[in-house]
């Protein structure tokens, strides 16, 4: 007997398939999205495990974090550079590191540049290298025996001053903005960095003591009615020249800061935040919208360390806050992956669902563009899974990076003349690399999609993307299953991410 559903039943099994349909599409992750991690050396956080490592010893590290992370389906690092005045690379302008040698001025033996050797390792492996200086932090203590004899502190000491048992650069210094200017243009000019990149430490975090620059501001702060307002404009002068000056030197390298998660409360201001903590904008002296608005900056990564529902400064709130108040730049949410299993403050830290609704939450929020993780070590450490939700579920499938269309907008051309050959060891790959786009770049690395017979390629599912490669115009897809018969295409994308248009499909069965 035929059975027909009632008006009604219909009606349920349209919003069920709906409901289905939302659910699988929700559950796919984005073919672009930033995905980050900070990888500190400061206090040897993350890189190098301790002072005085071999050369070759720091290498293997570093390739070993870069592999985990690889299989993490990161794609791009936030290195720390110059975290105290100094450098992990080398420069004529700061004394070597003593994060490295465990000597402040000792360079590494055998000899070798640790920056040239890291952004070489990354672009091996497809990953965007962040160059993360800390602008204005000149010491992490105090101790005279820890700081050499021709630190910039002790040949330059009117240029800091000594606050919460560090040393600092005098911000309201003109010349010292034309110091920390200089030291990261010689970064831009020297290496193949895809950005520069500042966290949070602009002026200090308060303590109870006052910030001692009262001269500076007798000096220099003709025409400000405030110090705060003073302040903010030493702060934005740094960042207004360099977002300038970088673009001089390189067009492509993005200028990017990672802010205190709070701007301002909406008690201060009524643009700000459902909050009630401490502020960028009223004790860092760091006007982060104002940055923005003014488009001196490429991308921002608040650092929203906090639970979802936490009174003070609830990451939810933060979350659609930062997203109607990035004006059109990237927006990449700083994770606190440092916090997770390890903050008995926080209850919610201890809950294995946390991060993973965080980063549902960013997925759903819009003109959020992705996420960056503090930091490498607790990442790789896995509290309550987080690494193994980021391989086997949020990262599953590759991403590439969003694109910036104010830098460039210009796509390649497509790859030419795919052929593909069935072999004993797989489908070998091979086309034409595209000529000139009408900017003159061509390819930086290749996209290949695959999809099995009777299913055609969607080159926005990242699920038939075979491979993001960075490589010659060859490839062998070893993946394949023996009897099976694929489509495949190839697209070229530039070093902004552009991607061209796919080329022609073609097809293999594998032996």
């Amino acid at each position: 007997m035929l059975f027909f559903p009632r008006p009604q039943s219909l009606l349920f099994i349209v919003i069920f398939c709906w409901f289905c349909s939302f659910q699988l599409h929700a559950q796919i992750a984005p073919k672009r999205e930033f995905r980050g991690v900070w990888i500190a050396t400061v206090a040897n956080i993350d890189w190098p495990s301790q002072q005085g490592l071999s050369p070759v010893t720091q290498m293997e590290e570093f390739r070993y974090i870069l592999d985990e992370h690889q299989k993490n389906g990161i794609n791009a690092l936030v290195v720390q550079v110059r975290p105290t005045t100094d450098a992990l690379y080398r420069s004529t302008k700061e004394l070597w590191s003593q994060w490295l040698s465990g000597r402040q001025g000792e360079a590494p033996n055998p000899p070798y540049d640790p920056l040239a050797f890291q952004i070489e390792e990354a672009h091996k492996r497809g990953m965007e290298f962040h160059t993360w200086f800390n602008p204005y932090r000149a010491t992490h203590d105090t101790i005279s025996a820890n700081i050499a004899s021709n630190h910039i502190t002790k040949t330059r000491p009117e240029w800091f001053v000594t606050y919460a048992g560090k040393k600092y650069f005098k911000p309201g210094l003109p010349e010292v903005r034309e110091y920390i200017v200089d030291i990261i243009l010689d970064v831009v000019q020297r290496y193949d960095v895809d950005a520069i990149h500042f966290d949070d430490y602009f002026y200090p975090y308060p303590t109870k003591d006052t910030f001692p620059d009262d001269d500076d501001f007798a000096q220099y702060g003709a025409g400000f009615t405030t110090k705060d307002d003073w302040r903010r404009h030493n702060v934005d002068e740094v960042i207004k020249t360099l977002s300038v000056e970088i673009k001089k030197v390189k067009p492509h390298v993005k200028f990017g800061i990672s802010p205190f998660a709070i701007w301002r409360n909406k008690k201060e201001d009524p643009r700000g935040s459902d909050t009630n903590g401490l502020t960028n904008y009223g004790q860092l002296y760091a006007d982060i919208r104002g940055w923005l608005e003014k488009g001196w900056i490429d991308y921002n990564v608040p650092q929203l360390y906090f639970t979802i529902g936490y009174p003070v400064a609830d990451y939810a709130k933060l979350l659609d806050w930062w997203g109607k108040n990035n004006f059109g730049k990237h927006l990449y949410i700083g994770q606190g992956t440092y916090r997770v299993n390890t903050d008995a403050r926080v209850k919610e830290w201890y809950n294995p669902l946390e991060t993973g609704n965080q980063l549902r939450l960013n997925r759903q929020a819009p003109n959020v563009h992705g996420s960056v993780f503090f930091s490498s070590k607790s990442v790789m450490s896995n509290p309550l899974g987080v690494q193994d939700s980021l391989r086997n579920s949020f990262y599953k499938y590759p991403a590439l990076v969003p694109t910036m269309p104010w830098i460039d907008d210009v796509a390649p051309l497509a790859p030419t003349d795919v052929k593909a050959t069935s072999t004993l060891d797989g489908i070998h790959l091979a086309w034409e690399a595209p000529a000139k786009a009408p900017d003159g770049e061509t390819a930086r690395y290749y996209v290949l999609y695959r999809a099995p017979k009777g299913t055609v390629i969607d080159v926005e599912n990242p699920a038939h993307i075979l491979k993001i490669h960075h490589g010659g115009p060859t490839y062998v897809d070893t993946s394949a299953v023996a009897g099976q018969r694929y489509t495949y295409l190839v697209t070229a994308v530039d070093r902004l991410h552009n991607e061209s248009r796919p080329s022609e499909t073609v097809k293999a069965k594998r032996r």
